[in-house]
C-alpha cells in the first residue's frame, strides 16, 4: 500500500505532460482524485472506445510518465 502511494504520488508530480485522454485513462486506471481503480473494460464502456485502445493509451501514458520521470531525476544527478 505504501508502495502504491509513492507510485500515485510520482503519477501526480508528472501528469501534467499527459494530455486529456490519457488523464482520463491513468486517473481511472490508477483510482487518482479518490476514485476506485477501474478496468480497462470499464473504462472503454464510459468512453465509448475499444478495451484495445485503452491499453494503447495507458500504455502511451506510462511510457510519458516514466520519460518525464527520468529525465527529472537525470537533472537532478
Amino acid at each position: 500500500m505504501i508502495q502504491t502511494n509513492m507510485e500515485k504520488t510520482q503519477i501526480y508530480k508528472f501528469i501534467h505532460v499527459l494530455d486529456e485522454r490519457e488523464k482520463e485513462v491513468i486517473v481511472g486506471r490508477f483510482g487518482l482524485n479518490l476514485e476506485e481503480e477501474r478496468t480497462q473494460r470499464e473504462i472503454a464502456k464510459e468512453l465509448g472506445i475499444s478495451r484495445s485502445y485503452v491499453s494503447r493509451i495507458e500504455k502511451r501514458a506510462l511510457m510519458k510518465l516514466f520519460h518525464e520521470f527520468y529525465k527529472q531525476s537525470q537533472g537532478k544527478s
